[in-house]
């Protein structure tokens, strides 16, 4: 079936300053995680351009940098488009790969040395938990204006999360791999539109406090029990309850 066509306005901030590259690459790929450039959508450049108060330049350019974080395809001839969501085979093989690497990461990054991540994943936490808070307050709070903007706080406090424990395992070749997957930028796109962050904090809180005790038994588990029960949630956007049994992770032996 061919890609729908055009895309919703992306209203430009009121300022005389022309928005960047980086400016409009941020605004495009909030609207894609939003939902308000549907999935499987054709992207005009020149619609684009007009809303956003830019030239066709930058609007190209963030579309190539979208192409890079997986948002984005582009097919000569045909132009940009909006990729697919994922189905759920591939949500399926998405938190299989998660599962091999995460509760590893997790276990070796709960080490007894300087570079243990446990106090720097709790301050996240706490900046986290305290936008929602100003948020439930209903005080005015610029960070924090609808459903939409929750969504992209909370991608990115999971994407840094998550980052922070990949990168603390020492690994490269392992943190390089996981960057490539922007798991969180599609599997974020299947969350309904009241996204219940409760759950996603009390897991992190888990595997932070097992990280911060030096508990590579107890991180490991924390981090395998969070991802069956985030796959379960991103499932559910299939309407199936069938769909949202959590893929298995093989018994692992550990290298010395």
């Amino acid at each position: 079936m061919p890609p729908k066509t055009t895309a919703p306005k992306a209203t430009a901030p009121k300022t005389t300053a022309k928005p960047s590259t980086t400016e409009v690459h941020a605004r495009l790929r909030s609207l894609i995680i939003g939902g308000e450039i549907p999935p499987d959508t054709k992207i005009n450049i020149v619609a684009l351009a007009r809303d956003l108060g830019v030239s066709q330049t930058p609007v190209r350019e963030a579309l190539q940098r979208l192409e890079g974080d997986n948002l984005i395809t582009y097919q000569p001839g045909r132009g940009y488009s909006t990729t697919p969501l994922l189905d759920l085979p591939g949500l399926r093989a998405l938190f299989e790969f998660r599962l091999l690497v995460e509760p590893w990461a997790a276990r070796a990054a709960a080490v007894d040395r300087l570079t243990n991540p446990g106090a720097a994943l709790g301050r996240q936490l706490d900046d986290f938990e305290g936008l929602l808070a100003r948020r439930a307050k209903g005080g005015p709070d610029p960070d924090v204006r609808d459903v939409r903007d929750v969504r992209q706080e909370l991608v990115a406090h999971d994407a840094a999360f998550h980052a922070a424990v990949i990168t603390a395992s020492g690994n490269s070749v392992v943190e390089q791999a996981y960057g490539q997957t922007h798991c969180h930028l599609h599997t974020f796109r299947l969350y309904p539109e009241e996204i219940d962050t409760a759950n996603t904090v009390v897991e992190h809180r888990r595997i932070s406090a097992a990280i911060g005790r030096c508990e590579p038994g107890a991180a490991e588990e924390a981090m395998a029990d969070h991802l069956r029960s985030s796959f379960e949630r991103f499932a559910r956007a299939f309407g199936d309850p069938g769909a949202a049994s959590a893929p298995e992770v093989p018994p692992r032996r550990f290298l010395a």
